[in-house]
């Protein structure tokens, strides 16, 4: 019998949630330096809904309030 090393086998993993509906939060602000910069990588690139767990109307405010970080150099673009 060949051994199935866990492919194929269904386990419970804690689902993600999003932490702007779960706060109720009125919006994402951009002047939140602390909060956006952990929806980023350390490279400074935005994580994605998958891996943060965030729903699709806060992503797409959160993608927003990073840029108009960026834009007024609140954010950098890019670190090295």
């Amino acid at each position: 019998m060949a051994m199935n090393h866990g492919h194929g086998q269904k386990r419970f993993q804690r689902r993600k949630f999003c932490r702007f509906c779960a706060d109720k939060v009125p919006f994402v602000d951009y002047k939140d330096l602390k909060g956006l910069r952990s929806y980023m990588t350390e490279r400074g690139k935005i994580l994605t809904r998958k891996m943060t767990g965030t729903c699709a109307s806060h992503q797409r405010e959160l993608t927003v309030a990073i840029q108009r970080a960026r834009n007024i150099a609140l954010l950098p673009f890019m670190e090295r």
